[in-house]
């Protein structure tokens, strides 16, 4: 069952969004309610799965620095396999089925560019893999996801 959200669950989430290790009494204070009310409502969206969890957001001197894109497609009834071989690969971050001309979109991330280049190798050399094009990420301009 999908949980509605209000205006202070909404406003909540903002805030744990850009600081989810914000003490209770400074959520509270900024959204002007009781400490209670924010425990409570963060226990709530918790239960349902709105808040899926708490993670750690690398800074950018200590991430990968080198960063691709590989748009994978694979042979018919392979998926499950070739998806099993990229999950065991170091480089690969992220996995995606997708529709179109590519069945994989597969995120990968490297300090050097021997690996990276490794990597790749070992995507095309899969059993199963039909085709394989890669995009370098040379810079990022927008990113929602931290």
């Amino acid at each position: 069952m999908k949980m509605q959200l209000d205006e202070l669950d909404t406003a909540l989430i903002g805030l744990l969004a850009d600081d989810a290790r914000a003490p209770i009494a400074d959520l509270a204070r900024r959204l002007g309610v009781a400490r209670t009310t924010v425990q409570a409502r963060i226990d709530r969206l918790e239960q349902t799965g709105t808040i899926a969890g708490y993670t750690l957001r690398i800074g950018a001197d200590a991430k990968h620095r080198i960063r691709a894109t590989a748009l994978v497609s694979v042979e018919p009834r392979t998926g499950t396999a070739v998806v099993s071989r990229l999950s065991a690969l170091p480089q690969v971050q992220i996995v995606h089925t997708a529709s179109g001309r590519f069945d994989l979109i597969v995120e990968i991330a490297s300090d050097e560019t021997d690996s990276l280049d490794e990597a790749l190798d070992q995507i095309s050399a899969i059993k199963g893999v039909t085709a394989a094009e890669t995009l370098v990420h040379l810079s990022t301009k927008v990113d929602r996801t931290h």
